[in-house]
Parts: C-alpha cells; structure tokens; sequence
C-alpha cells in the first residue's frame, strides 16, 4: 500500500464489547479509531479487574441478578441433569481456577479440559451434592475446604445433559488425591485470565450434520473449550464483565 492511501476498516463488534479491525481499503481515519477503542476497552476490562478479590467474589454473587440457561442446541431428546464444581482457589497470590483433564482413553471426551462433576445420582438430594460429591471422588478435594457461593444458571449441552455449575471458594491448605482412571491432571489458570473476553475465541465445527459455535480458552499447552469455556465465559458475564454470551 502506497503511503497516504485510504484505507476503511470493518468492525466487528464481540461478546465483550471489544473490536476488531480488519481493512478494505476503501475509506480512511477508521483504523486508528478502531485501535483507541480496543485499547481502551482493554483497559477499562482491566480496571474491573483489579478488586479481583475472594471479597468482591462474594459480594458479586450475593448482588448478582439470575440469567437465562444456556442452550447449546443441537439435542431434541429429554436433558440428563448433571452438575461440576467451578472450584476458585483463594491463593496468596491471587484467585486461580481448578481444571481437570480428562483421560485419554475415557469414551466420552477424552483428552478434554473439564471442571469436576458427574450426572445426578438419586441419591443426590442437589446439584451441590452432585457437584460436591463428584469433586471428592475424582479429585479427591474435600467438601470442607468449598465455600459455597452460588449457582450458575443451567448449561445444556449439545451432548443431552443439563449441567448446573456451581461455583465455590477453595481455601488452601488441601491435598488432592485423583482418580487416575478418569482424570490425567489437574492445573490451575489465573480466573483473571479466563475471564478477561480478549483471551477467548469463538470457533466453528460441523458436528452431527449442523454446523456449530463454541468458545475457547486457550491457556499455554491447554485448550479450554466446549462447555467448560462457555461455563466462564456464562460466570463472566454473571458477574457483570461482559453484556451477553
């Protein structure tokens, strides 16, 4: 490009009210403007984040409004209700997330990055039991070191179950004991980094005949995705980060 040619700049508008540009060459004095604008969504994001505290988690999910489920699509038959374990972990250094990695030979989604959690059992008298329970039995995390702080609303999965999150603080010291024929690791992920919208993708794939999207989180040697991103991208958005998912 010749310089002082014009250039105009398409801007999509994402998830969390930051843009991108992308030129066309057509008109000028858009990019620059597009640029200020990501910026400084960035950095107002990053001001939210600040009082990133187990305080103001708290506060959050006491003066937090209910949401809408979320509806993958996809599934026409009855939901199996299920539940996970969102477990923040209170450290020193700041709040971090608690994620598993499923194991490689398990049926169902082998490999894949997940929270703790399991189908309902009928024994379970709630989602928290569910949650809480599970937790113990694939991570070995004991229900005595979960404060509990609330519930997400429902996440239906295009795979048929119901999942409800809940989420709770984690207070250190705990061991962990896993349960290595489900689970091949646990790792822990800065909340402030999955929660912040410019760490996070949206991707396309033909599943069963029907195209669909979902989110990621990319995070190191790690890719967040499928229901357990769209489960933080929901918790960022209870939480008032960003205006829709």
């Amino acid at each position: 490009m010749q310089p002082g040619a014009s250039v105009a700049v398409h801007v999509d508008r994402s998830d969390a009210g930051s843009y991108s540009a992308v030129p066309n060459y057509a008109a000028c004095g858009v990019f620059a403007t597009a640029c200020f604008v990501r910026i400084m969504t960035a950095e107002i994001f990053s001001r939210l984040l600040e009082p990133l505290t187990a305080g103001w988690l708290r506060e959050r999910f006491r003066l937090a409004a209910g949401c809408a489920a979320v509806q993958e699509g996809g599934w026409d038959q009855p939901l199996r209700p299920a539940a996970v374990l969102v477990p923040v972990i209170d450290r020193a250094e700041g709040l971090s997330v608690l994620l598993t990695r499923r194991s490689d030979h398990l049926h169902h989604h082998p490999g894949q990055i997940s929270f703790p959690g399991g189908r309902v059992e009928k024994t379970d008298v709630s989602p928290v039991m569910t949650a809480l329970r599970e937790t113990e039995e694939e991570i070995g995390l004991s229900s005595d070191r979960v404060e509990l702080l609330g519930e997400l609303a429902d996440y239906c999965t295009g795979t048929g179950f119901r999942v409800t999150p809940v989420v709770g603080l984690v207070h250190p010291p705990f061991a962990l004991s896993l349960d290595d024929f489900e689970v091949a690791e646990v790792f822990e992920v800065p909340l402030a980094f999955v929660l912040d919208p410019s760490n996070r993708q949206r991707h396309r794939t033909l599943y069963q005949g029907q195209m669909r999207e979902y989110y990621a989180i990319p995070y190191g040697k790690y890719f967040i995705w499928g229901a357990t991103a769209g489960i933080l991208v929901q918790m960022s958005r209870y939480l008032g980060l960003c205006s829709r998912l």
